[in-house]
């Protein structure tokens, strides 16, 4: 397949995941979701094959990484799916060579944290999380300097929803991090991804349109993950 053909592909493929944004928003109330405009210049993006030859980019965390379709959404992409269901910040440390660097990654995606939250506990969980995720990025930086580091913010919880999946997590405190790990990236030449803010509903709750149960991203929820990702991962943002 030509470069002309993969270009065309991918924009194609951009205008698929704003199709299904667009129909989810007709179909919802207006205050229940807002989808912001995005423009990617044509000249600019890099083709799926430029990515495959150049790039190795492993998603790092825990089941929201797990679940994520990345076969179905990303293609030919070389994508790594690292993620593993009920992993706290914790339990990534003693397996990145397992996880990240026998991949020999050119770019890192990393969401993590959320699971550390999920029982009640004494601990400063809050502080446990900044200093987890601190060594974890600090760990990349060691092992392969020439990597790329991106982080996602922490996804919200809708608690209202029927069911408990979100068990203790609390949205201060998921902020509370977040705002950490902006201000980290800021000071540490880290990419932050704000995906919290483009998940939430007008009450700050994970926005019921994106999640099937408080914590986890729907069919939906992942298009609008994903549409926020596609500019890092084709070098645009």
């Amino acid at each position: 397949m030509n470069k002309k053909i993969k270009n065309k592909n991918i924009i194609l493929g951009l205008i698929v995941v704003l199709g299904v944004l667009i129909i989810g928003k007709i179909y919802m109330k207006p205050k229940e979701i807002q989808v912001e405009k995005i423009v990617i210049k044509k000249e600019h993006v890099k083709t799926a094959d430029e990515i495959s030859k150049n790039e190795n980019i492993v998603f790092l965390g825990d089941s929201i990484t797990d679940f994520y379709p990345f076969d179905e959404i990303y293609e030919d992409l070389p994508i790594i799916n690292s993620g593993i269901s009920g992993y706290r910040t914790d339990e990534i440390l003693p397996r990145m060579e397992e996880l990240v660097y026998r991949y020999n990654p050119t770019s890192v995606y990393i969401l993590i944290g959320t699971n550390d939250f999920r029982e009640d506990s004494d601990e400063d969980l809050v502080k446990i999380v900044e200093e987890n995720i601190k060594k974890i990025v600090d760990n990349i930086k060691q092992n392969r300097k020439k990597t790329k580091i991106y982080i996602q913010s922490i996804y919200p919880v809708n608690k209202k929803m029927a069911n408990n999946a979100t068990e203790d997590r609390d949205n201060e405190e998921i902020k509370e991090v977040n705002k950490y790990l902006k201000s980290f990236c800021k000071e540490n030449d880290v990419k932050y991804i704000d995906l919290y803010n483009s998940l939430t509903d007008t009450d700050g709750n994970f926005a019921e349109i994106y999640t099937k149960d408080g914590l986890h991203p729907n069919s939906l929820g992942y298009a609008k993950i994903t549409r926020v990702l596609l500019p890092y991962i084709y070098g645009v943002e």
